[in-house]
């Protein structure tokens, strides 16, 4: 097998949730996945290899480790898997068929998959896949998502979705309108958002909000400028050649 998930410490768990989180439209999916590992303190319990990932360590707190992770927490029966490299194309069916059956394995009783999609006009939407109409209708009654009912979604999250249909396990997808061009910290905090209300937990976005102020007011200032300069140039452009 090409992809192989490592177990390196055992906890009592049963039959948890898990959260997977993967680099994605706005990074999304490895922000929020990271922050909620982060405020829970979840500790490694593994690790994903694979011969066809990137040579490459993840280094946090001066200590190198593999940047795909697996986390968990016996208090809060949860377990949160993520990425810090984006899956390449070829592997993302077997990478996502090693998780399926991770989950049914440590008898899971729903995956729920973070990520981002793109915006469609105001950043203020959450939109959610789920596996079961049984599903569909239990998330569609958080007002702060909207079911996507006709479309398409692709890479881990559409084949955990499609297995979960399969098989009649539960698979949700929640999907957060996200800036394309740069990572999007406040979209992480929006998907962070409806984890807290599905699950119960009271996981504090306030650092990833101001984060995210922080971002945005880069961008602008970067937009701004870039404006300028093409201004700039255009003016210059009708003065006609310096020399001549």
């Amino acid at each position: 097998m090409a992809v192989e998930i490592v177990t390196t410490k055992k906890i009592k768990l049963k039959n948890p949730v898990l959260i997977e989180g993967f680099p994605g439209m706005g990074l999304v999916g490895t922000i929020s996945a990271s922050y909620i590992v982060e405020k829970l303190k979840m500790e490694q319990i593994g690790y994903i290899k694979s011969e066809l990932f990137p040579p490459m360590a993840a280094v946090h707190n001066h200590i190198p480790m593999h940047p795909a992770r697996v986390y968990g927490s016996s208090k809060l029966n949860m377990i949160v898997i993520l990425s810090e490299f984006v899956i390449p194309i070829g592997i993302v069916q077997e990478l996502a068929e090693s998780i399926f059956a991770f989950a049914k394995s440590a008898g899971v009783k729903r995956i729920i998959s973070l990520g981002g999609i793109t915006i469609k006009g105001e950043q203020d939407e959450v939109y959610a896949i789920a596996s079961n109409m049984e599903l569909v209708n239990r998330v569609s009654k958080y007002k702060t998502v909207k079911m996507i009912k006709e479309g398409a979604t692709t890479g881990v999250t559409g084949v955990l979705l499609a297995r979960g249909a399969d098989e009649g396990f539960d698979v949700v997808s929640l999907l957060a309108e996200a800036q394309p061009e740069y990572m999007d910290p406040r979209a992480a905090s929006m998907v962070i958002e409806v984890v807290n209300e599905m699950l119960g937990l009271k996981i504090e976005t306030t650092s990833l909000d101001q984060e995210a102020k922080i971002i945005e007011s880069k961008m602008r200032e970067v937009m701004s400028k870039a404006k300028t300069s093409q201004t700039n140039y255009k003016k210059a452009e009708s003065l006609g050649p310096m020399y001549g």
